[in-house]
């Protein structure tokens, strides 16, 4: 039976955190985690703008204020907000939809308005039993898919349904920035002669950069941007710098903000600030020398999804902050900033009861998060 929810809720918002502790790491800055509680902006105003979506995984704004909208079963729709009406788009290529793999993330060419180009990501079938994340470019012809092509396969292939990853985003040169997840296959993220567990950098046809750094090993992949990753479903560019951020899923604790540099090795498996999910340990500590650390972690973990910084007017208070959507945390976490360390937290939505797994700064200036439910919902938030 589908739950009933009212369409338009008020919900008061709390800090998330409480002491400021910065722990001491070999060779790296001190890092941090758990942040002072963030000065509340006021009562958020929660406003359902769509629903009945199975478990949506990522949104886009069109320009005229739709939302491309996908669902890990292996739709995509195009949401009007004013007509509450919802309309599937065809041409989707086959998906395997099993555990988190789905249709994932979706993204519009920086020229969309012209070429009508988007990206999407998600769990390709490669037979056998097996599927790896793909990223294909596609034509939006009304309600349409045309000209479909895959500019991208995580290699290898692999059976089992979990960590897929992925985001995508796009650089200020118009470079793809994908995040994949390692596949639970976890030694094989120092691998470079995988796609597990990396973030690669593709052009838009497919390309491989040529000022791509270069990994050491027989075989490197020439798209890999940064090693070490675990399974990173939040990705973004900073507005102001133009730097890639991205949050990856840690184990039992240690879900890491990070922020990738070109050729570096973030760690996963050999250091995590986490440990498995059966209480024994993962690696050799939290640092170690020619290994990256995080600019932020969460132990207990919030199984964070979902990212986007807040560049609008509309709620001056929230303006520069990040903006990190939880899983089973059912949150979205508000991160303040200086620079690249997160000075405040506060956790948002905690009335609600559900997992937050995607978050958008929408063109009026609102923060919009879709909920990840088989009755799905994406909202709508101002401040009061």
């Amino acid at each position: 039976m589908r739950r009933r929810r009212p369409s338009r809720i008020v919900c008061v918002t709390r800090g998330a955190a409480v002491a400021l502790a910065l722990l001491a790491a070999t060779g790296a800055a001190a890092q941090q985690t758990k942040a002072p509680a963030a000065k509340s902006a006021g009562e958020v105003i929660v406003e359902t703008v769509a629903a009945t979506l199975e478990h949506p995984w990522s949104f886009a704004f069109l320009p005229d204020g739709r939302m491309l909208v996908t669902e890990r079963a292996g739709r995509l729709k195009i949401v009007d907000r004013s007509a509450r009406t919802a309309v599937a788009v065809t041409g989707v290529p086959p998906i395997a939809a099993s555990g988190q793999g789905g249709l994932l993330d979706v993204a519009l060419a920086p020229d969309f308005a012209t070429s009508r180009t988007i990206f999407f990501s998600y769990a390709e079938p490669r037979g056998a039993g097996t599927a790896g994340t793909s990223v294909a470019r596609a034509r939006l012809n009304v309600t349409t898919l045309e000209a479909v092509q895959v500019i991208f396969r995580q290699q290898p292939a692999a059976s089992g349904g979990l960590h897929f990853g992925s985001r995508i985003a796009i650089g200020r040169d118009g470079a793809l920035f994908v995040t994949l997840g390692e596949r639970y296959q976890r030694d094989r993220a120092q691998d470079a002669a995988t796609h597990y567990g990396k973030v690669v950098r593709i052009l838009a046809d497919g390309r491989v950069p040529t000022d791509n750094p270069k990994f050491a090993g027989a075989g490197a992949q020439p798209e890999l941007w940064s090693i070490g990753h675990r399974n990173a479903q939040s990705a973004a560019i900073h507005p102001a710098t133009g730097k890639l951020w991205t949050v990856e899923h840690g184990a039992r604790g240690g879900d890491e903000v990070n922020v990738p540099l070109a050729g570096k090795n973030y760690g996963w498996p050999l250091i995590t600030y986490g440990m498995d999910y059966s209480g024994s340990k993962i690696g050799n500590g939290r640092s170690a020398p020619d290994l990256e650390q995080p600019v932020y972690y969460w132990d207990p973990s919030i199984a964070p999804s979902g990212m986007a910084f807040y560049t609008g007017d509309l709620i001056p208070a929230w303006k520069g902050n990040l903006f990190v959507g939880a899983l089973a945390g059912q949150h979205l976490a508000r991160l303040v900033l200086d620079g690249e360390t997160v000075v405040a937290e506060e956790r948002l939505l905690t009335n609600l009861g559900e997992r937050i797994r995607d978050v958008r700064q929408g063109p009026d200036g609102a923060l919009y998060v879709a909920t990840d439910h088989p009755d799905g919902r994406i909202l709508r938030l101002t401040v009061k």
